[in-house]
């Protein structure tokens, strides 16, 4: 005896609502516990917040940055950035001040086994009033992204189904954050360029499923939401994982090709792109639902006739 399609089709249905339920549960569970680690440990700030030392010097061609990086670590005690300057050989070497002169170590006399001619181009103390300055201008760039997004969504959408794409996108900077907290890797630059990108990325995966159940409210307004959801979701699942899965290979080979200066930037993109992925589906596609989204709320009012 055949089976009935639409039995079949019923059943893939509920079996994505059981998914999209747990999965919410879970994002839930996590979101409390990272933004009780954030709370809990805080972050590693770098030398761009803080403020610290900064060296240009030119060393022979030859010389590496692994060759370059156990010698400052062993003499100023501290995790110092060994940046290539672009140039073969000219090297940008980022650390903490050390406010005794007696105990710091005069640069000169760290790299003197590397055996090779050394000549400091310049350098400059970055105060902690400027890093102050930096952690106000990445929170207010932070803010105002999150506004933009917000204004473009109520625009865009109905309101339930723009707050669950930008709640999607809290779900994901938090957990990029909280990681950073747990692990108390360095939190600079390039780790606040990331979780910008993160921004967009979230929000692209986030506007597909919101259009798609959008469309289909619209185009069978006799079906209960959460087939609608379910349907949305499934029907974008394929194109998500295909990209999902590019980006990934990408920030993969940047990760490991990009070497120490772009590892935080890596590493949060990484982590930014799976929550993306997974929040577009457990938050975006889910919380509508909750929020009582209907076809109702995308039925065009007829215009009278009288005026």
């Amino acid at each position: 005896m055949n089976s009935n399609p639409l039995n079949n089709s019923s059943n893939q249905l509920q079996s994505f609502t059981k998914w999209r339920y747990t999965s919410s549960m879970i994002s839930i569970v996590l979101m409390l516990f990272s933004l009780t680690v954030i709370g809990a440990k805080g972050f590693n700030w770098g030398l761009d917040f803080t403020g610290g030392v900064v060296t240009e010097v030119q060393l022979d061609k030859v010389i590496t940055a692994s060759e370059i990086q156990p010698l400052m670590t062993a003499a100023y005690q501290q995790e110092v950035s060994v940046i290539s300057a672009g140039e073969a050989g000219r090297w940008v070497l980022r650390y903490a001040d050390i406010p005794d002169e007696n105990q710091r170590p005069e640069l000169q006399a760290v790299l003197a086994p590397l055996n090779s001619d050394i000549k400091i181009l310049n350098s400059s103390i970055v105060g902690p009033q400027v890093g102050q300055e930096l952690v106000e201008q990445g929170g207010l760039a932070l803010l105002i992204a999150m506004l933009c997004i917000m204004v473009y969504l109520s625009f865009r959408f109905e309101w339930r189904l723009a707050s669950g794409a930008l709640f999607a996108l809290m779900h994901d900077v938090v957990f990029v954050l909280a990681f950073f907290a747990l692990s108390q890797m360095e939190f600079n630059l390039t780790v606040l360029a990331a979780i910008l990108a993160i921004l967009g990325y979230s929000l692209n995966d986030s506007i597909i499923i919101a259009d798609r159940i959008r469309e289909q409210l619209i185009v069978k307004p006799q079906w209960n939401i959460t087939d609608i959801n379910n349907l949305a979701v499934k029907s974008t699942f394929s194109r998500t994982m295909v990209t999902s899965g590019t980006t990934l290979l990408t920030v993969v080979a940047l990760w490991i090709m990009g070497g120490s200066p772009l590892e935080g930037f890596s590493i949060a993109m990484f982590i930014g792109i799976l929550t993306g992925t997974w929040s577009s589906i457990s938050v975006g596609a889910t919380l509508p639902e909750f929020l009582g989204l209907k076809a109702e709320h995308y039925i065009v009012a007829p215009v009278p006739d009288t005026p």
